[in-house]
């Protein structure tokens, strides 16, 4: 499948060659992950989602989150808050002492430990607190010329969506883009990912819309931009042990045709590159630790045994590390089967969304009530 060239995606004064985000996943888009993906094709690519109060208060944990590659020259933060005056601070420490060239707002999480705090995708139920937070954010920026975006999700449920509410008051707020994961809250990141809500929301205003959810495959990103006329895609479980996705995601966007099949040979080098970038960022034995849990995802579908396996998930350094990727078969092909399937986590959708109590009663409301927390936590 192939397409006329692109243009670019344009946040404010930013500019995306390729319309291509990697979305910010809690334990996986560190510095390492981020340049590892930058080093295989063009996008923008955002940190791991940190807490505006934790910023703003000095926690250590968020403060050791925020590390970039010394050739990140576009930097790109998440930023999770339920309190617009923490959110504000977040913007502005991140804008004045970071360098950001782009802050994300997460209004999409679903995990039920950010939920039940009225943060993540509960937050846009609450229209009045939402507009709240995006007007601080969109103020603290401003002087740096930093853009602001914003992600969320359909809504709660299929009884209480949120995502156009949501849209228009992006837009009235000053807001560079939205973002829109196809599911709800309940859903999580089970089932189907409805692209026809993302079109809808296109139609609907007039900043660029993200598009993100089933992106697994190149081939995928165009059909979600053909279908809805998003602006770009936002790619988040479709990378997980497959960096080179980017590659392809940046020919396909290029107008030209592409699909990597590496050999294991190829994902062999890839998976060392990973490990090497990780020490680098973090000490040979805490990097290897790291790297373990993202060696499932890169032999995925390949023969590989189960002992290789579970030795290179226990792996603690670069030498132990190089022995096992040698006992890999360099020439065996890519599972060609494992192509458009789902990667990373699923799980069942849930019956109910876990709220704070009276949190359905006021959808105006500030929701000032609530506390904001330090915990780092997913994103989604």
């Amino acid at each position: 499948m192939s397409v006329l060239p692109a243009p670019p995606l344009t946040l404010g004064p930013l500019r995306v060659a390729t319309p291509v985000v990697l979305a910010p996943m809690a334990g996986i888009t560190n510095a390492a992950y981020r340049r590892l993906c930058a080093e295989q094709g063009a996008g923008l690519y955002v940190c791991e989602m940190i807490t505006s109060r934790g910023l703003v208060e000095g926690d250590a944990v968020t403060r050791s989150m925020l590390v970039f590659d010394e050739l990140e020259t576009v930097r790109s933060v998440q930023l999770y808050g339920t309190d617009p005056v923490y959110v504000g601070k977040a913007a502005e420490i991140l804008c004045a002492e970071y360098g950001v060239a782009h802050i994300d707002l997460n209004f999409g999480c679903p995990v039920p430990k950010v939920t039940r705090k009225g943060g993540g995708g509960a937050l846009p139920w609450k229209r009045g607190l939402l507009a709240e937070i995006l007007t601080a954010a969109v103020a603290a920026a401003a002087p740096y010329d930093v853009p602001v975006t914003m992600k969320t999700r359909k809504g709660l449920d299929d009884d209480h969506l949120t995502y156009l509410d949501a849209g228009r008051i992006a837009q009235e707020t000053g807001v560079a883009a939205i973002a829109l994961h196809g599911r709800t809250v309940a859903q999580a990141y089970s089932g189907r990912a409805d692209w026809e809500a993302i079109s809808a929301l296109v139609d609907h205003v007039d900043i660029p819309v993200l598009g993100n959810g089933d992106i697994w495959e190149a081939a995928d990103a165009l059909r979600m931009v053909e279908q809805t006329g998003a602006a770009g895609v936002v790619v988040g479980r479709g990378c997980l042990g497959r960096p080179w996705l980017f590659r392809d995601l940046a020919a396909a966007f290029a107008g030209e045709q592409v699909e990597t099949l590496p050999t294991l040979g190829e994902v062999r080098d890839v998976m060392r590159r990973h490990a090497e970038l990780l020490a680098q960022h973090m000490g040979e034995e805490r990097g290897c630790k790291e790297f373990r849990k993202h060696v499932s995802w890169y032999l995925k579908g390949f023969r590989a045994g189960g002992t290789l396996r579970h030795s290179l998930a226990l792996v603690d350094s670069l030498a132990t590390l190089d022995a096992l990727l040698a006992e890999l078969d360099p020439d065996e092909p890519f599972p060609a089967h494992e192509l458009g399937t789902p990667r990373g986590r699923q799980g069942s959708p849930r019956s109910k969304v876990v709220l704070p109590e009276g949190w359905l009663d006021d959808a105006d409301g500030a929701g000032s009530h609530l506390r904001e927390d330090t915990a780092e936590t997913t994103g989604g």
